[in-house]
């Protein structure tokens, strides 16, 4: 595995695996990797020729009181794993080779990066689309691999290639969950083992949604209200959403006609978590 720190050495060898005609894939992680992460790997190595991982913690999407100085990173262990998976390219930059002094450039996506955890987490999505912008442009991609479970950011995302014209292939991968249902999360590392048992109420609360969705269910709110009492079963979680939405436009839905995400996000302690499920009425699950 190479493993470059520079865009100039990046460029450089995304650059040698077009000129051989070969197809290259990307997955974008802030480090922390699991299983989860692993997933989008697998996934990348099999559709296409060279896969690059690219490991950043990235300080724009991280608002003045959330977790950038405690977030999880494990590089070492992060760079074993990847070389098992035979990763071709991992590139990890630093903040000041991402950032250089007196960059003032953004890009917003209007309309769509206020909603959802956008809504909570001002700024958040700013920093997303900047980052992973220029990830694309540094490694110019033929597809880029994302997990399912931040739903909304994929939204936005696609968006902005679309909008920007940016010629790469999002491809979505399904969330990976723990054998007891917990998505796969690097903030999972936060929680206590009392919190990590009251975390599961994000997915019992996604089974209960999607339950009644299976019987027949249409009206969203009836849905939502479903899903806020077994939330009330859990007073140590505290609700920060629940709603179900357009999986592209992320507005809210009265009734599901077509396919819909049901999206939460929740405080288990100090850590915030986020869950989803896709409940569309033209496949049988």
């Amino acid at each position: 595995m190479k493993t470059c720190t520079t865009i100039g050495e990046t460029r450089a060898d995304a650059l040698d695996v077009r000129k051989h005609g070969k197809s290259l894939g990307l997955v974008p992680t802030m480090g922390a990797l699991h299983e989860g992460h692993l997933s989008l790997v697998r996934t990348a190595k099999a559709r296409c020729d060279v896969v690059a991982v690219s490991i950043f913690v990235n300080p724009l999407q991280f608002g003045p009181n959330e977790d950038l100085g405690k977030y999880p990173r494990t590089y070492q262990r992060d760079v074993e794993l990847l070389e098992k998976e035979g990763v071709d390219i991992l590139f990890s930059p630093s903040p000041e080779e991402m950032y250089p002094a007196g960059a003032v450039t953004y890009v917003t996506v209007e309309g769509l990066s206020d909603k959802l955890c956008g809504k909570s987490r001002p700024g958040h999505f700013r920093g997303v689309t900047t980052v992973v912008a220029k990830l694309f442009h540094i490694v110019q991609p033929d597809c880029a691999f994302f997990g399912q479970k931040d739903a909304a950011q994929i939204a936005i995302i696609r968006r902005m290639v679309c909008d920007l014209n940016i010629p790469v292939e999002i491809v979505i991968c399904p969330i990976v969950r723990e054998p007891d249902g917990l998505a796969m999360s690097s903030r999972n590392a936060y929680l206590s083992p009392q919190d990590r048992k009251s975390a599961l109420v994000l997915h019992a609360f996604l089974k209960q949604i999607s339950s009644q969705f299976d019987q027949g269910e249409r009206d969203a709110a009836a849905l939502i209200a479903a899903g806020k009492k077994v939330f009330s079963l859990e007073p140590a979680v505290c609700l920060d959403y629940l709603e179900i939405v357009d999986p592209d436009t992320l507005n809210p839905v009265e009734r599901l006609n077509g396919p819909s995400l049901a999206a939460v996000a929740a405080y288990v302690g100090s850590t915030r978590l986020i869950d989803n499920v896709v409940l569309d009425p033209t496949v049988k699950r």
